[in-house]
């Protein structure tokens, strides 16, 4: 007899989910193994590089991101297609609170190692619904010759006992209930509890989810954390800083040092004691910072920093340090490292955005009539993370759309400025004549640099 869904579950894929685990509890803060937390009640510090380095990189990913489409030909109605669909797109995001949802999104990936999003339809409000599955309830079956397809997919969750959609299967209503959703391209599978509920045709003809990984991991669907590269440096650092703080406190309370005594009676710790100790004895106090003993730990623990920061591909630069004021190329290379980091992830993320999008035109097109699914091309457009020079990067636009190596579409997009780029393509051509005789145009926009 096959074993139920619920309990294949419970010991399927368990490496990746102790991953998760660990990775967020040391997000969080835990950072000392147990056994030190549990040796001795000492003060021990926690500088939490962690969430600093996947905080400030996801804050470079997300920079300015933005999905369009390019229209299939040049001709009125296409463009008009694809305004359309970036209309409906645009409608579905702010339906969603995509930017926060997106960037929320960006933090779980790089903390977990892997990010998911849910697009379904919601009768109710008669929309595309958008939602963010916790990673660790998540369970794939990837085609054995591609791991990035999934013939398969089963989520995990829980829903409160007093849920009127649970409340028939649970124990009390203080209990959580335990609720999986089964997929396939064919079917839709629902059990809660031990109990299999409904088997139906699934409903969209495609699995609702996408799920994409932080950053790759050879021959492996899922990914690696942003944790897993700084954990070992943290860690030290934690404890050398910990042991500094530990000279330091006892040099503020030094230690009294009794040589040739033997025996000791009523030797009182305190403020104007007198001891009497025989004539060879002597008495000392301690003195831990003697030999420049404490510079060793401060070049460790500026050691420890670079190899974070090295293996973080952050360097300090992006902490806001910088031996003088740098702009455009010269910030460019300081930050290189960084910069090839963001456009890994970025890769990985346009692809994860792209699907997500044509499910989401597919369920529009199905459910609310709004057929936008041949209108163009979807296309990830992203700002540049760190600065550049403006009239550098215009001018090379310039070449090359006068040189008819690029499009004038191309190059706005590539400029990062404009989110709808027909919408502003038709702008432009509403203010050439006006510009034509020497105007600034009548759209109330600044005029477009020559």
């Amino acid at each position: 007899m096959p074993t139920p869904l619920p309990q294949q579950l419970k010991r399927f894929d368990s490496e990746r989910l102790s991953l998760y685990k660990a990775n967020l509890s040391f997000y969080q803060g835990d950072q000392w193994p147990r056994s030190r937390r549990t040796q001795r009640q000492r003060r021990q510090l926690t500088f939490n590089y962690a969430r600093t380095v996947v905080n400030k990189i996801t804050a470079y990913v997300m920079q300015g991101r933005s999905i369009n489409v390019a229209p299939a030909s040049d001709d009125e109605a296409a463009i008009a297609a694809a305004a359309a669909a970036e209309q409906a797109i645009a409608t579905v995001h702010a339906d969603n609170h995509a930017d926060r949802l997106d960037y929320d999104t960006e933090v779980d990936t790089a903390v977990m190692g892997d990010g998911a999003f849910k697009v379904t339809w919601d009768t109710e409000r008669a929309q595309v619904r958008i939602t963010a599955p916790d990673v660790q309830g998540i369970y794939v079956w990837p085609l054995p010759h591609d791991l990035t397809t999934f013939q398969r997919v089963c989520h995990r969750y829980q829903l409160p006992g007093n849920d009127p959609f649970v409340a028939a299967y649970a124990r009390a209503p203080d209990k959580p209930v335990n609720v999986i959703e089964d997929w396939t391209e064919a079917l839709f599978d629902l059990w809660i509890e031990e109990t299999p509920v409904s088997s139906v045709a699934n409903p969209y003809g495609f699995i609702p989810y996408v799920i994409f990984p932080n950053e790759s991991q050879p021959k492996k669907w899922f990914g690696i954390s942003d944790i897993e590269y700084i954990r070992v440096p943290c860690e030290q650092l934690n404890r050398t800083v910990t042991r500094v703080d530990s000279i330091l406190e006892l040099s503020g309370n030094p230690i009294t040092v009794l040589e040739g005594i033997t025996q000791s009676e009523d030797i009182a710790a305190e403020p104007g004691a007198v001891w009497e100790i025989p004539a060879g004895a002597k008495a000392y106090l301690l003195d831990l910072l003697k030999g420049g003993g404490l510079k060793l730990h401060m070049d460790y623990v500026e050691l420890l920093r670079d190899m974070l920061e090295d293996l973080a591909e952050t360097p300090r630069t992006a902490f806001g340090e910088t031996e003088r004021d740098l702009s455009g190329i010269a910030l460019q290379i300081q930050l290189q490292p960084l910069l090839q980091k963001v456009e890994r992830k970025r890769l990985i993320r346009t692809a994860a955005y792209i699907r997500r999008t044509e499910m989401a035109l597919q369920l529009l097109a199905q459910f609310a009539k709004q057929d936008h699914t041949s209108a163009g091309q979807l296309v990830v457009n992203w700002e540049a993370p760190t600065p550049n020079d403006r009239s550098v990067a215009i001018a090379n636009e310039v070449l090359l759309t006068t040189n008819a190596l690029a499009s004038r579409r191309a190059a706005i997009a590539r400029l990062g400025d404009v989110a709808d780029v027909d919408k502003e393509l038709q702008m432009i051509a509403q203010d050439a004549p006006a510009v034509a005789q020497g105007g600034g145009g009548d759209n109330g926009r600044r005029a477009a640099p020559a």
